[in-house]
């Protein structure tokens, strides 16, 4: 079986792959563990799953996070005894990163786009509704051409929140209008419907500067908070929960891994 394990700025995601099928998967928080700590929650999440560390024939691994990229590699080498292939800028994937710096490109973008090309095989916008959000750009014959970066929902909603003395601290729930009459639902229509229009406004823009005028790129959703901003946008066509992850299983496959 193969281990991907892809490092974000708040989660871990990990799944487990038989073949080409994502069998389970599991979220740990990113900050604040040990390599052996690392290492017995990987164990753990394994057993709870009902399966076993030398079950794994294969480990791989991508990160946004450089001071947390070694110690989970080394906790995957320890818990599973497979050192973990590191997917970054420098891998030999079958898509050209067509930007200016390459090497910059992180590794959750270089993922959902790889994906993206293999899965749809047409131009395609990828939204990734993380601790950032993210717009990605690949074309049909698997060029990533560049993107936008802008504050995620949870991080604007927090910033806003830490900076204001009498802003509280509000649940993001789905607002069931625009006018708000309490103060916590003032908050969740600014930051939700705003992250809404900020997405479809910006994805018009980009598909306006699309170079093939022709058709119009498929638009899709991935990342923890998609579920709650997508049902307010009119720009997204589907929401596809396990891109990024299943980005490294087919990273895997391309960079001859078995398992």
């Amino acid at each position: 079986m193969l281990l991907a394990v892809n490092i974000n700025n708040t989660e871990t995601k990990i799944g487990l792959f038989r073949g080409e099928t994502l069998e389970s998967h599991w979220r740990l928080t990113t900050a604040g563990r040990t390599p052996d700590e690392w290492a017995a929650a990987i164990t753990a999440s394994l057993s709870q799953s009902g399966r076993s560390t030398s079950e794994v024939r294969a480990a791989i691994l991508a990160s946004v996070v450089p001071p947390v990229t070694q110690a989970v590699g080394e906790a995957v080498a320890a818990a599973t005894g497979k050192q973990p292939v590191v997917v970054d800028g420098r891998a030999r994937l079958p898509i050209t990163l067509d930007v200016d710096e390459p090497l910059t490109v992180g590794a959750d973008r270089i993922l959902n786009t790889l994906a993206a090309s293999k899965l749809f095989h047409r131009d395609t916008i990828v939204v990734d509704f993380g601790t950032a959000t993210t717009f990605d750009c690949i074309t049909a014959d698997g060029r990533f051409i560049g993107g936008v970066i802008m504050p995620g929902v949870r991080t604007a909603s927090d910033a806003l929140i830490s900076r204001t003395a009498k802003l509280p601290a509000t649940e993001l729930t789905p607002p069931e209008r625009v006018i708000g009459r309490r103060t916590e639902d003032c908050i969740r229509a600014g930051v939700l419907w705003g992250a809404a229009d900020a997405v479809d406004g910006l994805v018009r823009r980009i598909v306006a500067e699309w170079p093939a005028k022709k058709t119009r790129p498929y638009v899709i959703a991935t990342g923890g908070l998609a579920a709650l901003v997508v049902p307010l946008t009119t720009e997204i066509e589907s929401v596809y929960p396990d891109l990024t992850i299943t980005g490294l299983q087919i990273a895997a496959g391309a960079l001859d891994l078995s398992w």
